[in-house]
């Protein structure tokens, strides 16, 4: 018989399950604005770091937005949305998103260079049908998000080496992550679900060209720019 060993909650997980809990309550109601970090942080006993990431992790999970110069606020609760435990929301927010954005550099720039070299036609096909349903999604944020995972692997996918294939694999539920809070956090912030379908194209366009330098100079550009802003979008400070 195997047993499951007892993890002890961090800090910031018990400050956000208990700041949930008032939401679901309705002693948290959608739209009250919630207390200072440093009032927050005064209120639970705790350092005003873990008040941060306890409101990152909430935020991750569609519970509360954060207006710049004027505070945190409460979302409507949707059901649907709330399907991350609270220990994986919290991995949008730690260094090891910043090492997962490292690690996609690294991976996803070469691999649309042998992309560009290697692709089949068939390999086209599934990068256009991606593209095709992040340009038609309409709003649909859950289609656009799984298209746009779908269109990287695709790439991954289009150099038939599958040592490289199995590694993009390895880390697609964790990019998955990163692109769905990307998405949610760039768009409504900054408007710019043009300009990352365009990114997209581009890089689609290089690949279809047979233009390995450019492929790889379109996915080093986006990769840095959503990193960028989503890193900027995070700033709690």
């Amino acid at each position: 018989m195997e047993y499951k060993r007892i993890k002890t909650k961090k800090i910031y997980e018990q400050v956000a399950d208990s700041l949930i809990d008032m939401i679901k309550s309705g002693q948290l109601k959608p739209g009250d604005k919630l207390d200072s970090v440093e009032q927050l942080a005064k209120n639970f006993d705790v350092g005003r770091s873990a008040i941060r990431e306890a409101l990152s992790g909430l935020r991750s999970m569609g519970l509360v937005e954060m207006h710049q110069g004027e505070g945190t606020y409460v979302k409507t609760f949707d059901p649907k949305r709330f399907t991350l435990p609270v220990s994986t929301a919290f991995l949008m927010k730690q260094n090891d998103v910043k090492e997962l954005y490292q690690v996609r550099k690294i991976l996803e720039v070469g691999t649309a260079g042998f992309a560009a070299s290697s692709y089949q036609e068939a390999n086209l096909i599934q990068m256009q049908k991606a593209l095709d349903v992040m340009r038609n999604a309409k709003g649909n944020d859950v289609l656009a998000e799984s298209a746009d995972t779908d269109f990287h692997i695709a790439i991954a996918q289009a150099t038939h080496m599958d040592l490289l294939i199995n590694l993009m694999g390895s880390v697609s539920e964790l990019m998955s992550e990163t692109i769905r809070e990307a998405r949610r956090l760039l768009l409504y912030s900054e408007d710019r679900a043009d300009a990352l379908l365009a990114e997209h194209e581009r890089i689609y366009q290089a690949i279809k060209n047979r233009q390995p330098d450019r492929a790889r100079d379109y996915m080093y550009d986006h990769l840095e720019k959503v990193e960028k802003l989503l890193f900027k979008n995070l700033d709690l400070d």
